[in-house]
């Protein structure tokens, strides 16, 4: 106790407390060395251990393995020792563990204690403890050791723990990785050590180990942790051990995130890209795809176009001036798929979709990509109505960004791309089927198009919009109903600007020429009511408008022409119109005129088409008509002149009635021709009859055994031979044996200017013999 009124300082205090301890210890000591200098008590502290526990437990290798890593990490840090020595027998003193779990745990605690104090360039460790090589080497043994044991966890445990192995080496690859990472970090290594060391070493380790979790995983690593200069530097090296992996590895993952990686570098940096073009960075990439397939040849369709996919990425985000780049990876893509038709498979299908979607929206021009050959040969693999999709994104982006189409060419390959929306394609379903207001939207899109067809050029126009027509007119009826009628908009946009301009029938474009083809639109577009508004129209026209004779003719047969061609009309309609046309007809100023336009109205009523019409009836007044007024003709000639005209009318006559004989109209028989060679050639016969040049060939010299030189009625005169007549192979020819008393025996001779169609007909009926050395004539 301290006296009453002494204050003890706070030192004093602390040493009088030390003191006291120190006795107290001491006191304590001796009791402990006289208890362990018998030889019971030294060991009674065993006794009192629990059963569940050993002695041995606390002498346990494992832990002296990180004890060991420990004390050397402490022993580098005290520079006592060079560090590459200290790490080169740490890294060798953990082989000791060989357990693929344990074994990892430790050599992971070995990368994590010595990361700092690595011999690195800058680092303090450098010179006598070593340099970046010794660091290097120390990572990577480590690297090679850690993932032979991660590898080899796949075979501890029985069969029936795969999954559960895998699941857990998925948990630890992590551990592995850090070595690649750590790598990566260090200062010395440029891009000499890494071409020629670090990476041929870790790529021998992955393509070694043929493990499939293995590969996936430390390619994966490589691509992320490593500078993207290095792996421009080093494609070909890194994309060699592609084609090496296992078929089971996910390689299109894999080299897609390194074309990924490449991508960004260069949008990053875009005074890199000369580098790309000097390494060849896309024949490299192109080359290994190929390789890549080529070696897994049971990799699905998907993986192989989702490698397509990422290099035509790549080429949109590094080459985007290189069309040539973007269709060789589009007929590369066309290869793959050749021999598959349609593409059943939705992941390859949205995948392909991806491939056709790319350009698309990187250019945001429809026309660049119409240059591309192998587009279209990509789309044709899609179904049918994946198809419609992708041309209903095509048509989207053209409103969309405004672009104009302004050729006749560029408008045919867009509507090859289209042809599902504007035709019915293989697997569509019918019309009644379809969809009535996805039908009508997709036809609407359609139509919204044609006013993207544009081009200041008439000429250019007018063919833009017949080439429009064709396309559309395949189509059928319920399509043109949406289709033909902008186009008809736009024609007489045409039509204005064509205005004041000279007419001339022969020039590319016309206002003629344009308003045939709004009538033959109107037509197609069963419009009944604005085709026959037309006609009347024109009627109106030639009656008020057209007084020379010339031109009533020509606009008659115009009208004839026209109104054959034309299917919309209803059955009085086309009564009303064919009526009038056969009235004016029969009311021109000559006769021979009126003749020919009477027997061109006799197609009035036989049209083949497939709702066509067969009227022989009338075919045959409109023949007979035709007929009578040549008659007449012959007759005021014979009146005016004192001699009979030419028979040229009349064999104008025999030529249409020997055309309707061979379309099978039952009207015209072989007598009533028979009867009407009879008549031209009695009346050529005649004294009175002019000469005609045309007539004098047609009926040249007729006797038995004639030659029949090649001339302008061939096909009509063997085509009436061939239906009663017996054929020979001749040393000069054919010979046709006819039963006409008229004609006789007919030799037709191969030679220039001879018909192919009467050679033809002749080989048919010549017992099989060939004829050769005519020309087509």
């Amino acid at each position: 106790m301290q006296p009453q009124g002494e204050v003890m300082s706070s030192t004093e205090e602390q040493e009088k407390w030390l003191a006291d301890a120190m006795a107290l210890v001491q006191h304590h000591a001796f009791f402990m060395h006289r208890a362990l200098a018998r030889p019971f008590s030294s060991f009674a502290h065993a006794l009192v251990l629990r059963s569940s526990r050993s002695l041995a437990l606390l002498f346990n290798p494992r832990r002296e393995g990180y004890l060991l890593c420990t004390v050397g990490s402490v022993y580098i840090k005290s520079k006592e020792a060079p560090a590459k020595d200290v790490l080169k027998d740490l890294v060798e003193m953990s082989r000791g563990v060989q357990h693929p779990i344990r074994g990892l745990f430790l050599r992971s605690y070995l990368s994590q204690i010595s990361r700092d104090k690595l011999p690195d360039v800058g680092s303090e460790y450098e010179g006598e403890g070593g340099n970046v090589m010794d660091a290097v080497e120390f990572v990577l043994q480590n690297f090679t050791e850690m993932n032979k044991l991660w590898v080899r966890m796949q075979h501890q445990g029985p069969a029936r723990e795969k999954e559960k192995r895998e699941k857990e080496r998925s948990e630890l690859r992590d551990l592995v990785g850090k070595n690649l990472h750590v790598l990566s970090q260090l200062e010395g290594v440029d891009l000499e050590m890494y071409k020629e060391v670090v990476l041929p070493r870790v790529l021998e380790q992955v393509v070694n180990c043929k493990d499939d979790l293995a590969q996936y995983y430390l390619m994966d690593c490589i691509i992320q942790v490593f500078p993207d200069d290095f792996h421009l530097q080093t494609l070909e090296t890194l994309l060699g051990a592609c084609p090496q992996l296992q078929p089971n590895v996910d390689i299109k993952t894999v080299m897609s995130q390194l074309m990924e990686r490449l991508s960004n570098y260069a949008a990053s940096s875009p005074e890199v890209l000369p580098e790309f073009l000097q390494v060849e960075a896309f024949t490299k990439l192109s080359n290994s795809v190929v390789k890549v397939i080529e070696a897994q040849p049971e990799m699905s369709l998907v993986g192989a176009v989702s490698l397509h996919v990422a290099l035509l990425t790549f080429i949109l985000r590094v080459h985007i001036d290189r069309l040539d780049y973007v269709d060789q990876v589009l007929g590369a893509c066309v290869k793959k798929l050749e021999g598959k038709g349609k593409v059943k498979d939705s992941k390859a299908t949205k995948q392909i979709v991806a491939l056709l979607s790319a350009p698309l929206e990187k250019y945001n021009d429809v026309v660049t990509m119409l240059k591309l050959v192998n587009y279209p040969k990509v789309m044709q693999h899609l179904d049918y109505e994946t198809n419609k999709v992708m041309a209903t994104v095509i048509i989207q982006s053209i409103m969309k960004n405004g672009t104009y189409i302004t050729t006749a060419d560029k408008v045919d390959a867009l509507f090859e791309l289209l042809k599902e929306l504007i035709k019915d394609g293989e697997g569509a379903p019918s019309m009644d089927e379809l969809d009535e207001e996805d039908f009508k939207e997709e036809q609407n899109l359609v139509a919204r198009l044609v006013h993207m067809l544009v081009n200041p050029d008439p000429e250019e126009m007018f063919k833009i919009l017949t080439t429009a027509r064709k396309h559309f007119g395949q189509g059928g009826p319920k399509r043109l109903e949406f289709t033909l009628a902008p186009l008809i908009f736009s024609a007489l946009k045409l039509v204005r600007s064509l205005q004041g301009q000279a007419a001339d029938d022969d020039s590319p474009v016309s206002l003629k020429k344009v308003f045939q083809f709004l009538h033959q639109a109107a037509s197609d577009c069963a419009l009944e009511p604005v085709a026959y508004e037309f006609f009347t129209q024109a009627f109106m026209i030639y009656e008020e408008e057209i007084a020379d004779s010339k031109a009533q003719v020509t606009a008659i047969h115009l009208i004839i022409g026209t109104l054959q061609r034309t299917q919309v009309f209803g059955v009085e309609n086309r009564d009303t119109l064919t009526h009038k046309s056969t009235g004016y007809s029969a009311k021109l100023l000559k006769k021979p005129d009126q003749c020919r336009a009477v027997f061109a109205c006799s197609h009035l009523f036989w049209v083949e088409a497939e709702h066509g019409i067969e009227d022989g009836e009338r075919v045959l007044l409109c023949l007979k008509r035709a007929l009578r007024i040549a008659n007449a003709a012959q007759q005021m000639s014979s009146a005016t002149r004192g001699s009979n005209g030419p028979m040229t009318l009349f064999v104008e006559i025999l030529n249409k009635y020997l055309y309707y004989y061979e379309k099978g109209n039952p009207q015209v028989t072989s007598n009533v021709i028979q009867g009407l060679l009879e008549l031209i050639q009695t009346e050529m016969q005649s004294e009175n009859t002019a000469q005609d040049p045309g007539v004098d060939a047609f009926f040249a010299n007729y006797k038995p055994d004639l030659v029949c030189v090649p001339n302008h009625f061939n096909l009509f005169l063997v085509a009436l031979c061939s239906l009663r007549s017996s054929f020979t192979q001749d040393p000069e020819g054919v010979s046709v044996h006819t039963q006409s008393p008229l004609l006789g025996n007919i030799i037709v001779q191969p030679g220039s200017g001879t018909c192919p169609y009467v050679m033809a007909l002749c080989e048919k009926h010549s017992a099989g013999h060939v004829l050769t050395g005519y020309s087509t004539g």
